[in-house]
């Protein structure tokens, strides 16, 4: 076949020759778009030097580094969030985005900030799963008042401070919970609430919703004080274990919080799995198994890839506004599994 020459492909781009050199010549002044439908025209016709062009145009994209500080890498939803970030950043055409991320094996306030600090020195912009306390909030007020982005995912940071959100409206995730149990319940009962850690505050508006939903429509529910899983599978299974124990006569079990396949391990040990209406949180290996056993009765789960893309849009867009950037706050509609849609 005969070799595609320089001409054959400005022909087919519809551009000069001049303009086609200037991208194999690494020329920053070519327009994107123009750059573009030279690769295209390129790949159409299988011009030899594509991979040159292809690297010319990644040479000129802008680069940003994104950091991101989740929690514990043994957990599985965190690994999926992790993974998510990824995708969206490679995702991205405009930009060149290199995701950072960075797992928390050691949830103290004091290392956390520590690993907040050091993603500030070298990331434009950081997204954080945190707990409230005041020396992560402090820390965190050190990073903007130096020009970092920062944007909480999925648990909202300090309530007096303006900070980025993208997550849920974890209020409606608990009046959702709530509304799921007094409709699956055959009769009013005790129900039991597992939270993960009582500094996220997600789970705290999980269970303020919850409650809230009961005193307004089914006051003649009995909701047990909620008990702390401390984000561990170990915790939950025992608490969960002591729970069953305490209360035979227990109806539900709502889980917000980490942890959970601890909990679903202790309710299928009890004989109670299928019996007691249970309600838990995003979806994952062991949720799925749960629904699909009936040990769990509905799944309530961040919609991950539109989480991760939106952040990715949402920390390049305040890097490229700069000064002029403003607080925002993303609420997503958040996805409902039981074992007939899995």
């Amino acid at each position: 076949m005969t070799r595609i020459t320089i001409k054959d492909l400005a022909l087919e781009a519809g551009v000069s020759v001049s303009t086609v050199n200037r991208i194999l010549g690494g020329d920053e002044g070519v327009k994107a778009a123009t750059a573009q439908a030279v690769k295209d025209a390129a790949n159409r016709l299988g011009y030899h030097g594509v991979r040159t062009i292809d690297h010319r145009i990644s040479a000129q994209k802008p680069k940003f580094k994104f950091g991101f500080l989740l929690l514990q890498p043994t957990r599985t939803f965190y690994k999926m969030l992790g993974a998510a970030l990824q995708a969206a950043s490679a995702k991205v055409e405009t930009h060149h985005i290199e995701p950072h991320i960075v797992f928390a094996e050691d949830l103290s306030p004091d290392i956390f900030a520590a690993k907040l600090l050091e993603l500030g020195e070298t990331c434009d912009a950081i997204g954080v799963v945190a707990p409230v306390h005041p020396q992560i909030n402090r820390t965190i007020d050190t990073l903007t008042s130096n020009g970092t982005p920062i944007f909480a995912l999925i648990s909202q940071l300090s309530a007096t401070g303006s900070f980025n959100y993208i997550g849920l409206d974890n209020w409606k995730v608990g009046r959702m919970s709530a509304w799921a149990f007094h409709k699956f319940s055959k009769a009013p009962g005790k129900i039991g609430i597992l939270v993960g850690n009582h500094r996220f505050r997600c789970q705290e508006m999980n269970e303020a919703g919850f409650r809230s939903y009961f005193r307004e429509f089914a006051p003649e529910f009995q909701l047990i004080e909620s008990i702390p899983t401390f984000e561990t599978r170990s915790v939950a299974e025992e608490v969960t274990e002591r729970l069953l124990a305490q209360n035979p006569d227990l109806s539900g079990l709502f889980i917000s919080g980490g942890g959970i396949s601890g909990a679903l391990a202790a309710l299928r040990a009890s004989g109670k799995s299928g019996l007691i209406d249970c309600v838990g949180y995003e979806l994952m290996e062991s949720t799925r198994e749960g629904l699909l056993d009936g040990t769990l009765s509905m799944v309530i789960a961040h919609p991950l890839q539109r989480l991760a893309e939106m952040t990715i849009e949402a920390m390049t867009n305040a890097k490229l506004e700069g000064a002029a950037s403003t607080v925002q706050t993303t609420i997503l509609p958040f996805d409902i599994f039981t074992r007939e849609n899995i």
